[in-house]
Protein backbone atom coordinates (compact mmCIF):
# COMPACT_ATOMS: atom_id res chain seq x y z
CA UNK A 1 0.00 0.00 0.00
CA UNK A 2 1.35 3.39 -0.70
CA UNK A 3 1.71 6.08 2.09
CA UNK A 4 -0.50 8.64 0.49
CA UNK A 5 -3.33 5.83 0.40
CA UNK A 6 -3.03 5.40 4.26
CA UNK A 7 -4.74 9.04 4.79
CA UNK A 8 -4.90 10.46 8.04
CA UNK A 9 -3.83 7.49 9.75
CA UNK A 10 -0.06 8.29 8.59
CA UNK A 11 1.81 10.50 10.84
CA UNK A 12 5.04 11.71 10.67
CA UNK A 13 7.10 13.27 13.83
CA UNK A 14 9.27 16.07 12.08
CA UNK A 15 12.68 17.35 13.78
CA UNK A 16 13.90 20.82 13.23
CA UNK A 17 13.50 24.24 13.86
CA UNK A 18 9.87 24.67 13.90
CA UNK A 19 6.71 23.02 15.10
CA UNK A 20 4.32 23.22 18.24
CA UNK A 21 6.31 20.99 19.81
CA UNK A 22 9.55 22.50 21.96
CA UNK A 23 12.10 19.50 22.80
CA UNK A 24 13.39 19.64 26.33
CA UNK A 25 15.26 16.94 26.31
CA UNK A 26 16.35 13.60 23.94
CA UNK A 27 18.20 10.86 25.14
CA UNK A 28 19.37 7.87 23.55
CA UNK A 29 17.85 5.25 26.22
CA UNK A 30 19.28 1.57 23.84
CA UNK A 31 21.70 2.84 20.83
CA UNK A 32 21.93 5.61 18.38
CA UNK A 33 20.26 9.10 19.18
CA UNK A 34 18.73 11.14 16.33
CA UNK A 35 20.65 14.30 15.16
CA UNK A 36 19.62 17.19 17.60
CA UNK A 37 16.36 19.27 16.87
CA UNK A 38 14.70 21.99 18.77
CA UNK A 39 11.36 21.64 17.64
CA UNK A 40 8.72 18.90 16.53
CA UNK A 41 6.45 19.12 14.12
CA UNK A 42 3.65 16.36 14.15
CA UNK A 43 2.22 16.10 10.38
CA UNK A 44 -0.90 13.83 9.39
CA UNK A 45 -1.53 12.57 5.71
CA UNK A 46 -0.80 14.04 3.28
CA UNK A 47 -0.67 17.49 5.26
CA UNK A 48 3.00 19.23 4.20
CA UNK A 49 6.44 19.20 6.56
CA UNK A 50 8.38 21.67 7.63
CA UNK A 51 10.52 23.18 4.70
CA UNK A 52 13.55 21.96 6.77
CA UNK A 53 14.41 19.10 9.11
CA UNK A 54 17.09 17.03 10.32
CA UNK A 55 15.06 14.04 10.74
CA UNK A 56 11.53 12.57 10.28
CA UNK A 57 9.67 9.92 11.63
CA UNK A 58 6.66 8.16 10.16
CA UNK A 59 4.15 5.89 11.61
CA UNK A 60 1.04 4.80 11.04
CA UNK A 61 -2.24 3.36 13.24
CA UNK A 62 -2.72 0.57 12.75
CA UNK A 63 -5.31 -2.48 14.38
CA UNK A 64 -4.63 -3.09 18.25
CA UNK A 65 -2.35 -5.96 18.77
CA UNK A 66 -1.67 -8.26 21.36
CA UNK A 67 -4.91 -7.05 23.45
CA UNK A 68 -7.44 -9.42 24.64
CA UNK A 69 -11.40 -8.44 24.22
CA UNK A 70 -11.83 -6.77 27.79
CA UNK A 71 -8.30 -5.44 28.00
CA UNK A 72 -9.71 -3.80 24.68
CA UNK A 73 -12.63 -2.46 26.45
CA UNK A 74 -10.93 -1.08 29.35
CA UNK A 75 -8.71 1.01 27.56
CA UNK A 76 -11.14 2.25 25.24
CA UNK A 77 -13.17 3.32 28.31
CA UNK A 78 -9.95 5.10 30.52
CA UNK A 79 -8.23 6.24 27.14
CA UNK A 80 -8.54 9.86 27.08
CA UNK A 81 -7.82 11.72 23.81
CA UNK A 82 -5.11 13.14 22.83
CA UNK A 83 -4.71 17.28 21.94
CA UNK A 84 -6.65 18.04 25.59
CA UNK A 85 -5.74 21.55 26.00
CA UNK A 86 -4.55 20.46 29.75
CA UNK A 87 -1.74 18.48 28.19
CA UNK A 88 0.74 20.64 27.50
CA UNK A 89 3.50 18.09 27.93
CA UNK A 90 4.86 15.08 26.00
CA UNK A 91 7.00 11.98 25.09
CA UNK A 92 8.12 10.49 21.74
CA UNK A 93 9.45 7.35 21.97
CA UNK A 94 10.69 5.58 19.26
CA UNK A 95 11.46 2.20 19.30
CA UNK A 96 12.81 -0.90 17.39
CA UNK A 97 12.69 -4.24 19.09
CA UNK A 98 15.43 -7.17 18.38
CA UNK A 99 15.12 -9.69 15.64
CA UNK A 100 15.04 -12.21 18.27
CA UNK A 101 11.33 -10.46 19.10
CA UNK A 102 10.42 -10.62 15.57
CA UNK A 103 11.24 -14.31 14.93
CA UNK A 104 8.81 -15.15 17.58
CA UNK A 105 5.53 -16.79 16.76
CA UNK A 106 2.84 -14.00 17.89
CA UNK A 107 1.32 -16.21 20.95
CA UNK A 108 4.90 -15.58 22.39
CA UNK A 109 5.02 -11.80 21.81
CA UNK A 110 1.81 -11.54 23.89
CA UNK A 111 3.02 -14.00 26.35
CA UNK A 112 5.87 -11.40 27.05
CA UNK A 113 3.79 -8.59 26.24
CA UNK A 114 1.10 -9.25 28.88
CA UNK A 115 1.46 -12.80 30.97
CA UNK A 116 5.06 -11.69 31.84
CA UNK A 117 5.52 -7.53 31.44
CA UNK A 118 2.09 -6.69 31.99
CA UNK A 119 2.38 -4.21 29.56
CA UNK A 120 -1.31 -3.37 29.34
CA UNK A 121 -2.06 -4.07 32.98
CA UNK A 122 0.52 -1.64 34.20
CA UNK A 123 -0.52 1.52 31.38
CA UNK A 124 -4.20 1.22 32.69
CA UNK A 125 -3.21 2.67 35.65
CA UNK A 126 -2.25 5.54 34.31
CA UNK A 127 -5.23 6.49 32.28
CA UNK A 128 -6.85 8.70 31.98
CA UNK A 129 -3.71 11.25 33.36
CA UNK A 130 -1.37 9.85 30.15
CA UNK A 131 -3.00 9.50 26.83
CA UNK A 132 -1.15 7.62 24.50
CA UNK A 133 -1.17 6.32 21.00
CA UNK A 134 0.95 3.85 19.36
CA UNK A 135 2.31 4.15 15.67
CA UNK A 136 3.89 1.48 13.09
CA UNK A 137 6.52 2.05 11.99
CA UNK A 138 8.09 -1.61 10.79
CA UNK A 139 6.24 -2.57 7.72
CA UNK A 140 6.20 1.00 6.12
CA UNK A 141 10.26 0.52 5.69
CA UNK A 142 10.78 3.13 8.87
CA UNK A 143 13.88 2.80 11.38
CA UNK A 144 11.86 2.19 14.48
CA UNK A 145 9.39 -0.38 14.68
CA UNK A 146 7.03 1.85 16.96
CA UNK A 147 6.78 5.79 17.86
CA UNK A 148 5.16 6.05 20.87
CA UNK A 149 4.10 8.95 21.62
CA UNK A 150 2.28 9.80 24.82
CA UNK A 151 0.49 13.59 26.20
CA UNK A 152 -0.07 14.50 29.71
CA UNK A 153 -0.33 17.55 32.35
CA UNK A 154 2.42 18.86 34.21
CA UNK A 155 0.90 17.60 36.90
CA UNK A 156 1.27 14.21 35.66
CA UNK A 157 4.91 14.61 35.15
CA UNK A 158 5.96 11.86 37.62
CA UNK A 159 3.41 9.21 37.27
CA UNK A 160 4.01 9.48 33.88
CA UNK A 161 7.72 8.69 34.58
CA UNK A 162 7.12 5.92 36.94
CA UNK A 163 4.80 4.31 34.14
CA UNK A 164 8.31 4.48 31.71
CA UNK A 165 10.73 3.13 34.85
CA UNK A 166 8.23 -0.10 35.48
CA UNK A 167 8.04 -0.75 31.60
CA UNK A 168 11.78 -0.42 30.95
CA UNK A 169 12.15 -3.28 33.80
CA UNK A 170 10.13 -5.88 32.18
CA UNK A 171 10.76 -8.64 30.18
CA UNK A 172 9.58 -6.95 26.79
CA UNK A 173 12.48 -4.74 27.49
CA UNK A 174 14.95 -7.14 27.08
CA UNK A 175 14.05 -7.24 23.28
CA UNK A 176 14.44 -3.44 22.49
CA UNK A 177 17.80 -2.91 20.93
CA UNK A 178 17.60 1.26 20.10
CA UNK A 179 15.32 3.93 22.29
CA UNK A 180 14.96 6.91 22.11
CA UNK A 181 13.16 9.59 24.82
CA UNK A 182 12.20 13.10 23.37
CA UNK A 183 10.45 15.06 26.33
CA UNK A 184 8.63 18.00 24.74
CA UNK A 185 6.34 20.81 25.97
CA UNK A 186 3.62 22.61 23.67
CA UNK A 187 3.67 25.34 22.73
CA UNK A 188 0.69 27.79 22.69
CA UNK A 189 -0.32 28.77 18.96
CA UNK A 190 -0.06 32.62 17.61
Amino acid sequence: MALKQLGDRLVRFVGGNTGRWRVLAARPVQGDILPQAERIAVCRGDEPSPFESQWTLSGVISNIRYVERPEQKELTLKQAPLGRPEATMAALIPIRKTAAWWNLTQEERRNIFEKQSHHIAEGVKYLPSVARQLYHSRDIGEPFDFLTWFEYAPQHSEEFEELVRTLRQTEEWRHVDREIDIRLMREPEG
